[in-house]
């Protein structure tokens, strides 16, 4: 379960990236953020997998200005 809704927080954050909306956008990298670190913590992510993610997921929101 706890991989399941990490999976839909990322999916929350691509959604509102795609969608173009600022503000939503800068919510959901909050939320997935906090989830990746979460996900880390609990031994479901390596932490370097985690550290990756969350570049990712900084670079997606910065290229959606």
């Amino acid at each position: 379960a706890q991989k399941s809704a990490l999976k839909t927080d990322l999916k929350k954050f691509e959604a509102a990236v795609a969608g173009g909306n600022r503000s939503e956008a800068d919510a959901a990298y909050k939320v997935a953020v906090k989830a990746v670190d979460q996900a880390a913590s609990k031994g479901l992510l390596h932490k370097n997998a985690a550290a990756r993610k969350k570049s990712q997921l900084a670079k997606k929101l910065n290229a959606a200005d």
